[in-house]
């Protein structure tokens, strides 16, 4: 089992910056890859960004590609998603997430195995 927990969410302007984090604990040498996606009610969830184990490879969504940046600090298990220039439509519930079967492409909502509850962030126009 991997417990994953958001912290950091809140209510900002158009073109401010937040930084979300995401505590793991359990069995997070099992983690092959976490990640970070969004849902806004209504729709489906959203795949943000992630990041491989090591941190050597990350992945974006077209649409946050420039302006959020994840990374992540092993020492600490713990993941991070630096977004900037924020946007109206950025305005979601992010989820923490983690990949132990690295059997689907991390792009994918069904990809991952546990997840956190959620944090809401806000961009206010």
């Amino acid at each position: 089992q991997v417990q994953l927990v958001e912290s950091g969410g809140g209510l900002v302007q158009a073109g401010g910056s937040l930084r979300l984090s995401c505590a793991a604990s359990g069995r997070t040498f099992s983690m092959i890859a976490m990640g970070w996606l969004r849902q806004v009610p209504g729709k489906e969830r959203e795949f943000v960004a992630a990041i491989t184990r090591s941190g050597s490879n990350t992945y974006y969504a077209d649409s946050v590609k420039g302006r959020f940046t994840i990374s992540g600090d092993n020492a600490k298990s713990t993941m991070y998603l630096q977004m900037n220039s924020m946007k109206p439509e950025d305005t979601a519930v992010y989820f923490c997430a983690a990949d132990i079967g690295g059997r689907v492409a991390i792009s994918q909502a069904r990809a991952y195995d546990y997840w956190g509850q959620g944090t809401q962030v806000t961009v206010s126009s």
